[in-house]
């Protein structure tokens, strides 16, 4: 069971489409040990809500996660996280196109190499890459990749993660991450759900 703790309101009836559903980990992991997120929370996911059939239609989530960009009811993703923090896109975005966009992205696989310009998406990819302005001009511009601690550091972890598929982390390579995301000055948070149990 989930409830909302309103930082502003917020509830599950108040989500509104494109809300952005930032997740934060039960425990420290490879992501959140080279990212932070707003206000130093451990973010390691995003999703993009969505009600199928209008304003009073079905709540899910767009999500890539493994295996593909999919649909998950909103319940299902709620329990999977401790928090769930609620940013809204208050910079010009025309919100029903880039939903729509994210949508034409179902069953694409999931992108477990996190790298730009190829065929399979990884979970704030579908976010960066589909969030545009009325005039179509992406609102998040990309940023750097980060696989360093804070010392500057590339983490043991994605040495060997890159290693053994014969490949050089992508350090510094245009892409995006969640935690970054939820700090861009374009969200507001506006709303976090708690898992009770």
């Amino acid at each position: 069971m989930c409830v909302a703790l309103p930082l502003a309101g917020q509830s599950l009836q108040e989500l509104q489409e494109g809300d952005l559903l930032f997740c934060c980990a039960d425990t420290a992991n490879a992501i959140t040990a080279v990212t932070s997120g707003v206000e130093e929370l451990p973010i390691d996911h995003v999703a993009v809500f969505h009600r199928i059939g209008g304003e009073r239609g079905i709540p899910f989530v767009v999500e890539a996660i493994q295996p593909v960009v999919q649909l998950t009811p909103i319940d299902t993703f709620l329990y999977r996280s401790p928090h769930v923090i609620v940013g809204r896109v208050t910079a010009d975005c025309s919100m029903e196109r880039s939903v729509k966009k994210c949508i034409t992205m179902l069953d694409k696989p999931y992108d477990d190499l996190y790298l730009p310009g190829d065929s399979a998406v990884y979970c704030s990819e579908l976010v960066q890459l589909n969030y545009v302005t009325s005039d179509g001009s992406l609102v998040f511009a990309p940023v750097p990749m980060s696989f360093h601690d804070d010392n500057g550091r590339v983490t043991d972890y994605w040495i060997e993660f890159y290693r053994q598929r014969g490949m050089t982390v992508p350090e510094g390579e245009p892409g995006t991450n969640p935690g970054e995301l939820s700090r861009r000055p374009q969200i507001t948070i506006i709303g976090k759900f708690t898992r009770t149990r």
